[in-house]
């Protein structure tokens, strides 16, 4: 058998020895291939379990052959490897899931259990592993959720060829996967005959990317590929409007009932495409004019390509999924229900609860003599922005009414002129707003933040994590960045 599971839930508790990161020697436990574990994650609020599904031997692993135990502890979920002979801790890494997330909407609390399908990727062992999986409580306390044992000679670890019909675009190869941070731009919605316009969306996006820091300064520390295989219709569902689409990665907008947010639960398809690639980090660009898009810690950022946001939109989700970083923004509407317990400090390193002001996460950064928490005429930008949320939200949906009763496309095209009309002068008025505030550009700790309007903090007045059409991460978004990029590389 290639699993053997460790029911007894002692020995889920026996602490594991403990080990410097640097003194793992990738080629003593590891070959130079991937082991991706594949298992559901059931369950709802109260209740969550793994079940495994499949195991396979993929390519040639893509993370650093130095880096293998995650130092970041910001993530809800984490794996951690061990050496089954010596119980030594060879591998970890943290990350955050799609169930992650549902488990805090209105139909998890109810007890409407739900299913998803996730990967785990780590470096090829060559021995017998311990295999665990830990979630974090409310409390953000680790505890443990599966364990079992992978034998890597086993029969029954799947090694077939891959895919067929996948085209790899290298886009920019800069060197050695194990000391790059390796991004794979995956195709979805893009029909057989729009494929040279995925090339060019995948150069665009990268143009982007290294168009900001702190990628621009490290553009040398990056290999970008493109990975495309064509659905069969172009774009992507869009359940409010009653339009589906055949597509290979079956990406959706309405993801936990919330209409601008795009996903894709087809984890199985998004991992066999991907694999034709070595990948750090992935990219689902999905061909669609609309706006959306989603970023999940160590698995995805997803985005549109064709909406006068998409750059925004991108970079936002890209901060997300690559490292970790909380969303900054307040005013939106989303799907959670207390996404950030009170009285407990946030994982994630933009964003804090401040219970203890003498020692803010960011504190190094802080602007010399700055008063914490930070004045910064919240009010004045709350009336301000609840006025336009109110006349957008009207103007949508009269707009998905239209398309509903099948009206006529320059009755649907005048709206949306207006709407962007209505969008167009927010932002001027936002932008002057910020570009007069006394405090623009000093870190400091500024209430609103992790979608509550009090208790929250975030480090400076504006960023990509903030608000839309802002283009420059802040200071401490790049830091974590900036970290995340060395982990890969060094």
């Amino acid at each position: 058998m290639i699993l053997s599971f460790i029911l007894s839930f002692y020995m889920l508790l026996i602490p594991p020895l403990h080990n410097s990161p640097n003194e793992i020697t990738f080629d003593e436990y590891f070959i130079n291939k991937t082991m991706r574990i594949d298992y559901f994650h059931v369950g709802d609020d109260k209740v969550e379990e793994v079940v495994l599904d499949q195991v396979y031997q993929q390519g040639i692993w893509a993370g650093s052959i130095h880096n293998l135990i995650d130092t970041f502890g910001i993530s809800s979920y984490e794996v951690k490897v061990f050496d089954e002979d010596s119980s030594k801790l060879i591998f970890s890494k943290g990350f955050n899931s799609y169930f992650g997330e549902y488990k805090t909407t209105n139909d998890a609390i109810n007890g409407i259990k739900r299913v998803y399908h996730e990967s785990l990727l780590i470096p090829y062992p060559k021995s017998r592993i311990k295999v665990e999986i830990k979630s974090r409580d409310r409390e953000n306390v680790l505890k443990p959720l599966f364990c079992c044992v992978v034998d890597p000679s086993s029969i029954d670890i799947i090694q077939e060829k891959l895919q067929a019909g996948v085209t790899v675009y290298e886009i920019q190869k800069k060197g050695d996967t194990h000391q790059k941070v390796d991004v794979a731009f995956i195709a979805e919605g893009y029909t057989q005959e729009e494929e040279s316009k995925f090339r060019s969306d995948v150069e665009h996006f990268a143009s982007v990317f290294f168009s900001h820091e702190p990628f621009e300064s490290n553009k040398e520390h990056f290999n970008i590929y493109g990975v495309f295989k064509a659905s069969t219709e172009s774009g992507t569902d869009e359940p409010r409007q009653k339009i589906y689409k055949k597509t290979i990665l079956n990406s959706s907008f309405n993801a936990l009932g919330l209409e601008r947010y795009l996903l894709t639960e087809d984890n199985k398809s998004l991992r066999d495409i991907a694999a034709h690639v070595p990948y750090d980090t992935l990219v689902i660009m999905v061909n669609s004019k609309r706006y959306g898009g989603g970023g999940i810690y160590n698995l995805y950022c997803i985005c549109t390509v064709d909406n006068d946001s998409t750059d925004h939109v991108f970079l936002h989700e890209f901060g997300h999924s690559f490292a970790g970083l909380a969303d900054e923004y307040y005013a939106s509407t989303v799907a959670y229900n207390e996404f950030y317990p009170k009285g407990v400090e946030p994982l994630e390193p933009n964003i804090t609860a401040l219970l203890n002001p003498e020692n803010v996460k960011w504190k190094a950064l802080l602007h010399p003599g700055i008063a914490i928490p930070t004045p910064w005429q919240k009010k004045v930008y709350d009336r301000m922005n609840q006025e336009f949320q109110k006349k957008r939200a009207e103007c949508r949906a009269k707009i998905v009414q239209l398309k509903k009763n099948g009206a006529t496309q320059e009755e649907i095209e005048k709206l949306m002129q207006s709407l962007g009309q209505l969008e167009k002068k927010h932002k001027k008025d936002i932008n002057d707003f910020f570009t007069n505030n006394p405090f623009e550009d000093k870190v400091g700790v500024f209430e609103g933040a992790g979608y509550s309007s009090e208790g929250l903090y975030r480090p400076m007045l504006d960023c990509i994590m903030f608000r839309t059409g802002v283009m420059s991460y802040c200071r401490v978004c790049e830091r974590a960045l900036i970290r995340a990029i060395e982990h890969y590389t060094q």
